[in-house]
């Protein structure tokens, strides 16, 4: 396995409802080696979203660091943060969060219209990104055109389109069928092992973690 990626390192994040402060992960230490793709688990209000959104910089820690590729992301102010996220992360959520009035192809395109890219590295990124995930005969379609598990893979596709350095995935198959899960799973899997993506998904589906390669659990913000 590679060197680390990410360090996480004596890492807490409380909470505050009114006045009273709720701890959700306290004092995490974490190292995911380059390649890695890491499954956390855990009950409900463990802290796993939480962790999953401190990695990939939607949040931040209260105390301690995590450092991504080198780099101190906690240190980064808000503009230099949404750029790094921007090129480093891909993102999949449970409910997909396509927009409806864009077809496949638009909404795989969103994360590009950030970069310099020309009209046709652009179309070129976004068709080799649907053929990827299998929906190259899809891209005019619309989300409501498209089974959950399809919709699914769009959102996948636009996670990489930009080639990102880190592949974050929030229940990924929370939302799905059994059919439909698999082929997800299998998706990122093949993504993980054909073109190294590092990728670390939440799930409460044992089916689903067991295409990872490291499973890691959380209870009441501390990892087992």
């Amino acid at each position: 396995m590679s060197e680390p990626i990410i360090h996480i390192n004596s890492v807490s994040k409380s909470y505050f409802r009114d006045s009273l402060e709720i701890p959700v992960l306290t004092n995490i230490t974490l190292s995911i080696p380059e390649g890695e793709f890491l499954a956390l688990m855990g009950p409900s209000g463990s802290g796993k979203t939480t962790l999953l959104n401190l990695i990939a910089g939607i949040d931040r820690p209260d105390s301690g660091e995590i450092r991504i590729g080198g780099t101190a992301i906690g240190t980064l102010n808000e503009s230099d943060l949404a750029k790094w996220r921007s090129r480093h992360v891909g993102f999949v959520f449970q409910f997909y969060n396509l927009l409806p009035v864009l077809t496949a192809y638009e909404n795989v395109e969103l994360p590009l219209l950030l970069t310099n890219l020309s009209r046709k590295e652009k179309k070129e990124h976004v068709e080799a990104a649907l053929r990827l995930v299998g929906l190259a005969d899809r891209m005019r379609h619309y989300p409501k055109q498209l089974s959950g598990g399809q919709e699914q893979r769009v959102a996948i596709a636009r996670a990489i389109v930009t080639d990102p350095t880190l592949l974050v995935a929030d229940e990924p198959t929370g939302d799905l069928d059994k059919v439909s899960a698999a082929e997800i799973m299998s998706l990122l899997e093949r993504l993980n092992k054909e073109f190294k993506k590092t990728i670390v998904i939440v799930t409460h589906d044992p089916r689903a973690a067991e295409k990872a390669h490291t499973i890691r659990h959380l209870e009441k913000g501390e990892l087992t």
